[in-house]
């Protein structure tokens, strides 16, 4: 079963979280952009603690079930802290041309 993997990340880890995505073969491909975090984190700036947001970059990628365990190992042992992820069951998935 195919599942879609979400990282939401702190943007200072964003350059090396990326690289070490492009370097496995058996990611073909993954979606990248901009969001905010909303709430009450305790290692807040007092800026985002004013603002009540920080910012960060969230991933997305389609992997096989069996490929997260995989990813997520990798990133813990190359890249960094400070990524939160959750992962979603697809049902279907295709490309209109």
């Amino acid at each position: 079963m195919q599942t879609m993997l979400v990282l939401n990340i702190s943007p200072g880890v964003e350059e090396d979280l990326v690289d070490y995505l492009l370097e496995q073969a058996f990611i073909s491909g993954f979606t990248s952009y901009p969001v905010r975090g909303h709430g009450a984190f305790s290692d807040m700036s007092l800026a985002e603690q004013v603002t009540g947001r920080r910012k960060r970059v969230q991933l997305e990628m389609l992997l096989e079930q069996e490929e997260v365990g995989e990813v997520l190992s990798g990133l813990k042992r190359n890249v960094s802290s400070d990524i939160v992820y959750w992962e979603q069951a697809i049902s279907n998935h295709g490309r209109i041309d």
